[in-house]
């Protein structure tokens, strides 16, 4: 299955996570994020959803569903989902299985390592756990997320016997927007994911371009920039709890804006 255009982010919702997660495939979503990693998500909740979803006929194949893997550096220690003791590679089975657990699938359509481990050698050695659930085809794909430096990614990218898909990163002036990182993720075909994306630039959506923009398509700021960042060739993650928004964010890509358009987002980036 091939990612959709937006995906919706479970992040922080906690015991809203099952409701939430049914509003927005209700709405039109089709791709979910998740973690398993209690301290920020409740992955058990999306598979609560996806049982609920799948007895009203929206069935497992229909949706794209990524989790993630999470170092012991980002679990809360009284509820790391495997063996802090163990080897890493053991780590990312034990994790995986709870995952499958969690989401009652037997597979996931993307597997993300959550971060870089502390080491270039841990992390190639979660990198090939993570391949060894592809091949097994419990994982389809497999990408990273908190990858900031170029020069890491791209010796992941050279090392990796399975090529990462995906980048899942902040989308924020911090990290100069990944500019470089992003167009050598296009160079490969890497599909760069974005989050914070909204929340992290308040600037941007109430700037004259997007307001400007939003004036001449008749859509809200947050339509038009999760328009820009598919037209630059990124996915946005969603959190929205809001049905009305829900609606409002997947008309997001029912139109297109120029090229000159997208640039003037791209010229306030600079």
């Amino acid at each position: 299955m091939q990612l959709p255009p937006i995906i919706y982010g479970t992040a922080w919702k906690q015991e809203a996570t099952k409701e939430l997660v049914i509003q927005a495939v209700h709405a039109g979503f089709r791709a979910i994020d998740t973690a398993c990693q209690k301290r920020h998500y409740h992955e058990a909740g999306v598979g609560e959803a996806l049982k609920a979803l799948a007895k009203e006929g929206i069935q497992r194949d229909a949706l794209f569903i990524q989790t993630k893997f999470t170092p012991i550096g980002g679990q809360d220690i009284e509820t790391v989902p495997y063996d802090p003791k163990a080897d890493l590679s053991t780590q990312v089975k034990q994790s995986f299985e709870m995952s499958q657990k969690n989401l009652g699938t037997d597979y996931v359509n993307s597997l993300i390592l959550h971060s870089p481990l502390g080491t270039y050698e841990d992390t190639i050695d979660v990198w090939e756990a993570m391949q060894q659930l592809h091949h097994d085809r419990k994982a389809l794909q497999l990408g990273i997320s908190n990858i900031y430096d170029l020069n890491t990614l791209k010796r992941l990218y050279e090392d990796a016997i399975i090529k990462p898909s995906y980048v899942q990163n902040r989308f924020y002036a911090e990290s100069d927007y990944d500019k470089e990182l992003r167009a050598w993720c296009l160079s490969k075909e890497i599909t760069y994911q974005s989050f914070w994306t909204l929340t992290a630039n308040p600037h941007l959506l109430a700037s004259e371009e997007v307001m400007g923009l939003a004036k001449t398509y008749r859509k809200t700021p947050v339509q038009i920039m999760y328009r820009y960042i598919s037209q630059i060739g990124a996915t946005p993650l969603d959190g929205t709890t809001d049905p009305t928004h829900m609606k409002e964010d997947l008309e997001s890509f029912d139109f297109s804006m120029s090229e000159s358009e997208v640039d003037s987002i791209t010229n306030i980036l600079e």
